[in-house]
């Protein structure tokens, strides 16, 4: 695992040791950044990393220009191992080890992205996008990731949202906007 652009590129990343733990590798983390690059433009702001495990996602986002990373995991491995993963990076960052329902309820300011990446079989995403809808968590123009099983199909969520879905393999990757930024545009 590594960075793989931006400030911090080359960066080695500390993968989990525990195999419950499922990082996103580095073919679909440069898929994700060229799909946010792309369409949705760029990394700016600040970002929230759910689910983060090893904090990879949220750390390859301040390497390409994120201002600020939140990173949650309910597991206390999957924190102390974000930490190590985060030293010698420079940008504002806040990792909180507590349940992602807990964090989703105290946290209060919106943001510019969003990467979901829970256990494939739990099917979290979907009742964390239901807590970032209704506390608007989610700023305007902005997006939210989601790393889920292809089985996971989010066609059923909220009608407040687009979702462009791609599958790599046995992964579906959901970017996930507001419907009405779209009828803006």
């Amino acid at each position: 695992m590594r960075v793989i652009s931006g400030k911090y590129k080359g960066k080695k990343l500390i993968p989990p040791a525990d195999m419950s733990v499922r990082p996103t590798t580095d073919r679909i983390k440069e898929t994700v950044f060229n799909i946010l690059c792309s369409r949705y433009g760029g990394v700016t702001g600040s970002v929230l990393d759910l689910f983060c495990g090893s904090g990879a996602l949220g750390i390859e986002a301040l390497s390409r220009g994120a201002e600020y990373a939140v990173f949650v995991d309910k597991s206390p491995q999957s924190v102390k191992l974000t930490y190590e993963n985060l030293k010698g990076v420079k940008e504002k960052y806040s990792v909180y080890n507590t349940d992602y329902r807990v964090a989703l309820e105290k946290l209060n300011e919106p943001f510019d992205i969003i990467f979901l990446d829970p256990p494939y079989k739990d099917k979290f995403e979907f009742t964390a996008l239901d807590i970032i809808e209704k506390k608007k968590l989610l700023k305007r123009g902005g997006v939210v990731f989601a790393e889920h099983s292809r089985e996971n199909s989010l066609i059923n969520l909220s009608s407040s949202f687009i979702i462009d879905t791609r599958n790599c393999g046995n992964t579906g990757i959901s970017f996930i906007t507001y419907a009405e930024d779209c009828n803006e545009k």
